[in-house]
This record gives structure tokens, C-alpha cells and sequence, in this order.
């Protein structure tokens, strides 16, 4: 039974995931300025990382929350630059 539970937890939290990915991926297209885009692709790699840990959870494997840290480690430092270039015109002093 509670299996069954977490089975079907772990797929509407897929389902809604991939709704707030789709969300994501029109204000990063559609985004009035550069700034509503860096924040839709921070929002973009966050809501990847859940989806990744979403289905480390369902197959039970390490490997995608070992991945799912990676991606927040590589997302983060990424945004931090994005947003950088945007207020200085460069990544590196």
C-alpha cells in the first residue's frame, strides 16, 4: 500500500514538474528583458534538478542525485556569471 503511495506521489510530482519546466521555458522565450530570462533559467535548472531527483527516487540509482548535485553546483556558479555580465558587461575583473 504505501508503496503504491509513493509510486503515485513521485509521478504527479513528475507531472506538475514538468508543467513548471514548460512555465519556465516561455518566460525564458518569451521574457520582456535579459534579467526575466537569467531568473527563468535559474528557475529552469532548479526545477531540472527536482525533476532529476524525482527519478533517482522512483529508479532508487545514486547516479541521478549525484547528477542532481552536479547540476545545482554548475547552475549556480552559471547564474552568478549571467547576472554578473549583465551588471558589469564582464565575467572576469
Amino acid at each position: 500500500m504505501s508503496q503504491a503511495i509513493l509510486d503515485w506521489s513521485v509521478l504527479i510530482a513528475q507531472v506538475m514538474l514538468g508543467v513548471g519546466m514548460l512555465a519556465t521555458l516561455y518566460r525564458m522565450v518569451v521574457g520582456p528583458r535579459a534579467q526575466d530570462r537569467i531568473l527563468a533559467l535559474d528557475a529552469l535548472y532548479v526545477v531540472g534538478l527536482l525533476l532529476l531527483v524525482t527519478v533517482g527516487i522512483r529508479t532508487g540509482s545514486q547516479i541521478y542525485f549525484e547528477l542532481a548535485m552536479l547540476m545545482g553546483l554548475l547552475g549556480f556558479v552559471g547564474t552568478v556569471a549571467l547576472a554578473k555580465f549583465l551588471f558589469r558587461g564582464e565575467v572576469i575583473e
